[in-house]
């Protein structure tokens, strides 16, 4: 099991802090030298729970402050955006990045932002389907058509370094969503503190997940846990309450409805129960990794930077839990 680290990007405005993104870019020095494999972003729009609406850009930037691990977005949200256009930034990305690029891709959640660019939730997985489809096939060097009523057929003119696409991961937040991600071929991303109740039935979905892969298939599973490994582990549960209270506040559709049904699950006491987030020493949290690994996730996504802890004691915690968990494979080889 791969340790990699995601940045939710959220940020409180009111706290007198160096810039959100700034940090993000640091983190990634700390992920290159802690020795994990990646460092995933994801896209927000409109609120403070994520300032990150264009992963293209940071990812960019983290690849020039980097050589050696891979770079990922999670998630693209499809239906917000032209698929041509959103495959000629990535191709042009994973060549800026020499083939470093993981793609993870989704279809939305957060009404907010369905609201803020007109598009209806109804028909966003319709909206998602076509567009990984029409992505796909620029990436393969076929001829597309945007979206527009008038639009011709084109091939984009710059193609990522993998071939015949970067690697692909689709983020699920329902279960029943699982079997068509494993058809795919697509790798699967969990965030199971906003929807699942036990690591019982994290091991439920991956292994529903493998027993619909298709054969030949490298699919994985990445999973997304809480993360701090060092002395202040108190700063870590404060900081996590204030990450859940603003997810929450954001309107984040699938926690709340686990909250509605059992509120709960609103206090970071009862994740850290669960074992959605993991605090103590480097030593502590990395064998408790590596028991979470009977769960047959593939990749924990390290959520390190959440609700404002403060950015040396998120970078050290990286740094520290890297060395301390180890990795048995190199990032630039693709996942």
């Amino acid at each position: 099991m791969r340790l990699s680290a995601f940045s939710v990007v959220d940020e409180y405005p009111s706290d007198r802090r160096p810039d959100r993104l700034l940090q993000v870019v640091r983190l990634a020095d700390a992920v290159e030298e802690g020795g994990l494999s990646t460092l995933w972003v994801a896209e927000h729009h409109f609120h403070s729970g994520g300032v990150s609406p264009a992963p293209p850009v940071l990812l960019a930037a983290l690849g020039a402050r980097t050589r050696r691990i891979r770079l990922g977005a999670l998630v693209s949200v499809l239906p917000f955006h032209n698929p041509v256009e959103l495959a000629e930034q990535y191709a042009m990305l994973d060549r800026l990045l020499e083939g470093r690029l993981n793609l993870g891709v989704g279809s939305g959640y957060i009404p907010l932002e369905f609201e803020g660019f007109g598009v209806d939730p109804q028909q966003k997985r319709e909206a998602f389907d076509r567009s990984l489809e029409t992505m796909l096939a620029a990436f393969a060097g076929k001829e597309v058509r945007s979206p527009a009523p008038t639009a011709s057929l084109v091939r984009i003119n710059v193609l990522p370094v993998q071939q015949p696409h970067p690697p692909i991961w689709i983020a699920v937040q329902r279960r029943e969503a699982i079997p068509f991600v494993a058809k795919r071929g697509a790798s699967l991303a969990l965030v199971p503190y906003a929807t699942l109740s036990s690591q019982r039935e994290l091991t439920e979905e991956v292994g529903e997940y493998r027993a619909h892969l298709r054969p030949g298939s490298r699919g994985e599973v990445a999973a997304a846990l809480h993360l701090y490994a060092g002395e202040h582990s108190d700063h870590a549960r404060h900081a996590l309450q204030r990450y859940l209270d603003s997810r929450l506040a954001t309107q984040s559709s699938f926690y709340q409805e686990k909250v509605r049904r059992d509120p709960a699950h609103a206090s970071a006491a009862t994740l850290e129960r669960d074992g959605w987030a993991i605090f103590g020493s480097p030593r502590e949290v990395a064998e408790r990794l590596r028991d979470f690994a009977a769960t047959g996730v593939d990749e924990v996504l390290g959520i390190f930077d959440f609700g404002g802890l403060p950015d040396d004691e998120v970078r050290a915690s990286v740094t520290s839990l890297g060395r301390a968990f180890g990795n048995d494979r190199t990032s630039s080889e693709p996942a």
